[in-house]
């Protein structure tokens, strides 16, 4: 298979492989394309990737934690951890 090549595509690819960590196009495009398809997959015209697990969980339980939102959202081109810290002083 051949791509064209542009400049502004070339831009992005370069910078497609430093975010995945890969050294080579092809192995940049397999993870995003894997992480895409992870987010956002479509089976027989009905969303079933993460993004869809996020919005039907938010809208079943009403809100959701930056930690449960983490889990849904972590794949294995991305892991997402959440934590939440609290600082309270007196002003002093």
């Amino acid at each position: 298979m051949r791509i064209r090549s542009t400049d502004e595509r070339q831009r992005r690819l370069e910078r497609l492989k430093e975010a995945t960590g890969e050294s080579t196009k092809s192995g940049a495009i397999d993870e995003a394309s894997k992480f895409f398809l992870a987010m956002a997959a479509v089976d027989h015209g009905t969303r079933v990737g993460k993004l869809e697990e996020l919005l039907s969980t938010a809208a079943d339980r009403g809100s959701l934690t930056t930690a449960e939102i983490a889990e849904i959202l972590s794949t294995s081109q991305v892991q997402l951890e959440a934590s939440t810290t609290y600082d309270i002083s007196n002003g002093n």
